[in-house]
């Protein structure tokens, strides 16, 4: 009588492949940045964008424009500084956060750092976009980001259109006040992003050197 075959239990089945973790949106918006040099990764409403970097140097000059003149006003230095690609945290998703093209904010506020080394939105007096190929987010949803975040004063310095922007009072998720300029023309922003300074529409539109 022949003895029946008897199977041993197979010993790795306790080796079984575990599923593959799918990595966060922070993750997953730092591999891009990693993989896109030179674009602009942000989370927006829980949706990783990456805006390519801009095609001429006239956006660059009307930033260091702004830069310098804020600087000439006493903006950089005492109770606030002046910084280009700050992260912002965004109250609208869990991970949200954008990065202006310049900002002013509290000095001393490098303890404000929240997730993924973006910063709290109450530090914030001021935001600063200069168009170029994601003009629509920077005219259409940002202005709704920053007022939910509470940012006293945004600018946009639309290119496209030939204007520059300033939306201020942001209550219950909008700006209430928006401020249109144009080439000839010249406007004084609020005095609470931490100094009187006035500007040339002309001069930001075209960026002189």
């Amino acid at each position: 009588m022949s003895a029946a075959a008897v199977e041993e239990p197979f010993e790795h089945a306790a080796l079984e492949e575990e599923p593959v973790r799918q990595p966060t949106l922070l993750e997953a918006a730092e591999l891009i940045s990693e993989q896109l040099p030179g674009f602009r990764v942000e989370i927006v409403g829980s949706q990783i964008t990456a805006t390519p970097p801009p095609q001429n140097l006239k956006h660059g000059r009307s930033i260091k424009r702004f830069d310098r003149l804020f600087e000439a006003a006493g903006l950089d230095g005492g109770e606030t500084e002046v910084f280009q690609n700050i992260g912002i945290r965004l109250p609208t998703g869990p991970f949200d956060f954008v990065v202006p093209d310049l900002v002013v904010i509290d000095a001393d506020s490098d303890d404000r750092t929240l997730e993924n080394g973006c910063y709290d939105p109450a530090i914030f007096r001021l935001v600063l976009e200069v168009t170029s190929s994601n003009h629509s987010t920077d005219l259409r949803i940002k202005p709704t980001l920053y007022a939910q975040a509470g940012v006293p004063v945004y600018v946009i310095v639309d290119r496209a259109n030939q204007r520059v922007m300033v939306l201020t009072d942001p209550q219950e998720g909008e700006y209430r006040v928006h401020a249109v300029h144009h080439p000839g023309q010249s406007f004084t922003l609020p005095e609470s992003i931490g100094a009187s300074v006035t500007l040339s529409v002309d001069d930001v539109l075209t960026a002189k050197k």
